[in-house]
Order: C-alpha cells, then sequence, then structure tokens
C-alpha cells in the first residue's frame, strides 16, 4: 500500500509539474508576440499580442520591455509609454554615444499617446499607438487608432485630427485638435537620408535606472540583460539630463531639450539639413551650431536679429518660433500645435542669462 501510495504521488507531482510547464510554454515563447514579418501590418492591434488581458492597460507581454528617454519629445503635452520587442537570437549594437543602435530585423518599438483627465467624464483616453518596425533591414510606420470603447486600435496611416479637452497636470483646462500624423509626417520627421529611423533609442537618451516589475536597472543594462543590446558598451557614455530637472546646469538642460525635440530635423541628411544649424547634443558645445549670435537664413521681422541673441529674448528667432502657433513659422514644425510653456520658460531663461550681447 506505501508503495503504491508513493508511486501515485509521484505521479501526480509529475502531472502538475508537466502542466505547470505545459501552462508556461503557451505564455513564455516568442510565439506569444505574434510579429511575422510577411503578415503586418496587422488591421488590428490586438492582433499582434503585444499586451495582456485588457489591452489598454498596456501590461506588457513576454519580452516587450517598457523603456523611457531621459528628455522626452513634447507632444501638445499628451502622455506616452514606450515599449521595444525583438525576436529571440538577435540583438542591437551600439554605434555611438549619439547615434540610433543598430538595430536586427523584426525590432518593433511602440508607443502609446494618451490624455488622463480627459473632459467631460475625467478620464484617461488613448488616442493612438505607433509602431517602427525593421523589415528586410529597413524601418516602416504602421499606426493604430483607438475606439471610444478603448478595446481596440485600428490600422490607419491616412491621418486624423481629434478633437480633445482635458485638465493638465497643473489643473489648466486646454482644447485642441490632436493631430494622428499621416504616414508623410512620419516620415519627415523620421527621415535620415531618404531613409526612415527611430528618433529616440540611443545610449544618450537611455542610459538611466527605470523602474521594471522585478525591481530598478539601468535601461542599458537592462537590455544587455533580456539579450536586446550587445555587451559593447563603453563606460563613459556621454548623456543627455532631465531638461525639466532644475538641479542640472542650465545649459545641458537646453540641449537636452533641443536634441530631442529638434535634431532629428536639424542634422545632415534630414528634413532641415539646409540649415547651417546642428542641435544634436553632441554638436551644440559650438555655440554656433545652437545658432548663438547667428544670424536667420529667412526673414521674418527687422527686430529677429540672430537665432539666439544673447541676453535678448525679443531678437531671438527661437524664442520666437517657440513661442508661436503659425504653421509656418513654429518649431518644431510637427507633432505640436500648442505652445510648450515649460519650454519656453526654459529658453527664456536661457537666453536672458547668456553675455554679452551679440554684435
Amino acid at each position: 500500500m506505501i508503495v503504491l501510495l508513493t508511486m501515485v504521488f509521484v505521479f501526480s507531482c509529475r502531472k502538475d509539474e508537466e502542466e505547470k510547464k505545459a501552462v508556461e510554454e503557451t505564455i513564455l515563447p516568442d510565439t506569444a508576440v505574434n510579429f511575422d514579418l510577411t503578415q503586418i501590418p496587422f488591421y488590428n492591434l490586438s492582433d499582434y499580442h503585444f499586451f495582456l488581458g485588457n489591452m489598454k492597460m498596456f501590461s506588457p507581454n513576454n519580452r516587450v520591455l517598457p523603456y523611457e528617454p531621459i528628455s522626452q519629445l513634447f507632444t501638445d503635452y499628451a502622455h506616452k509609454s514606450r515599449f521595444i520587442w525583438m525576436p529571440a537570437g538577435v540583438s542591437a549594437t551600439y554605434v555611438t554615444d549619439h547615434k540610433v543602435f543598430d538595430f536586427p530585423n523584426g525590432t518593433v518599438m511602440i508607443k502609446n499617446f494618451y490624455y488622463d483627465h480627459v473632459q467631460p467624464n475625467d478620464e484617461r483616453k488613448i488616442l493612438e499607438t505607433r509602431l517602427i518596425y525593421k523589415k528586410d533591414n529597413a524601418w516602416h510606420f504602421a499606426d493604430y487608432i483607438w475606439n471610444e470603447d478603448q478595446t481596440e486600435a485600428t490600422f490607419n496611416l491616412q491621418g486624423l485630427n481629434v478633437p480633445i479637452s482635458w485638465i493638465d497636470d497643473i489643473g489648466n483646462p486646454r482644447t485642441i485638435d490632436y493631430r494622428i500624423p499621416a504616414e508623410s509626417e512620419c516620415f519627415t520627421c523620421h527621415k535620415l537620408d531618404d531613409t526612415s529611423l527611430p528618433i529616440g533609442p540611443k545610449p544618450q537618451n537611455l542610459n538611466k535606472d527605470f523602474t521594471y516589475v522585478n525591481g530598478t536597472m539601468n535601461q542599458l543594462q537592462k537590455w544587455i540583460e533580456v539579450g536586446y543590446l550587445t555587451n559593447t558598451l563603453p563606460t563613459d557614455i556621454v548623456t543627455v539630463v532631465d531638461w525639466k530637472d532644475a538641479t542640472q546646469p542650465l545649459e545641458q538642460r537646453v540641449r537636452s531639450y533641443i536634441d530631442i525635440n529638434c535634431a532629428h530635423c536639424h542634422q545632415e541628411g534630414s528634413h532641415c539639413s539646409y540649415r547651417p544649424l546642428r542641435f544634436a547634443y553632441s554638436e551644440t558645445l559650438l555655440p554656433e551650431n545652437l545658432g548663438i549670435c547667428v544670424a536667420p537664413q529667412e526673414f521674418i521681422s527687422e527686430q529677429l536679429t540672430h537665432i539666439i541673441s544673447r541676453g535678448n529674448i525679443n531678437r531671438s528667432v527661437m524664442f520666437f518660433r517657440m513661442n508661436s502657433v503659425e504653421q509656418q513659422y513654429r518649431m518644431p514644425l510637427m507633432g505640436r500645435t500648442i505652445v510648450h510653456d515649460e519650454a519656453v520658460a526654459l529658453i527664456t531663461e536661457y537666453i536672458q542669462s547668456l553675455s554679452p550681447a551679440c554684435p
């Protein structure tokens, strides 16, 4: 009897382990994320299986890894959550501190755009989820617009204006026509030498701690740990700062903001490469690249004498463009329809701190 009970117990345990393993195997392999390069883009965002359970909660599936740049690009005060996924057995490689990683085919970056305290119901509303993915050694776009019930998002690269009213993070009521970009608009900002490219995933932008579900860790080291990045990083990465962090030097905050919001256009081979300004964090140590005491190429008014006129915002084209909502003047050209008040305050403080006056 004892032998029989022992055999039954062992068999039962073994069966439990096998069932547990079978359940794990239905959850853990990369097949849990549906990213067949021969079939994408799918019509529904849910078809990818990026998120578990209620999709609007953004609970990531296996190896769908959240990330966050140190300084973030402004998009009409929209909140964003970002994720990256790669197939098993491939990794990105380091190029330089200030260049996008060399990502393998099959990489997809997922960016969700949403607002909190949307009126009249004071609720969160997700507007779009943008994908940029690498296939056949080229980057492609797929945008998904969320339905009113917040249960699904469907493929659309035609562009759309969405009216939205919300209470911002400091209690101000705001109303805008939020712009979901068309494919051509995506390409305008993500263009480099007539090919598409991500903007944010560079070592300089990701070299910070992030709180994951299993603890806090440097993002770059986390990417290495999960196999998304080869372990060839230098030990002294030149890193941007959080432009909102008032404890950081003012100049670095300005250069970090300009880098993430403007450098993707103001570089060689990009949309504004015909202008002499070079706004990358690695290049704005040179005052002329930032536009300090540099005369504008186009005439706006006699008052605006320099891109940045030391000590005088009223003579500075940068201040004028950042403070404008007119399409022919505003900077950046796309991605915003309202003034980024905190950024204008930052650039005002910076310009007024500079001396002597430009000749």
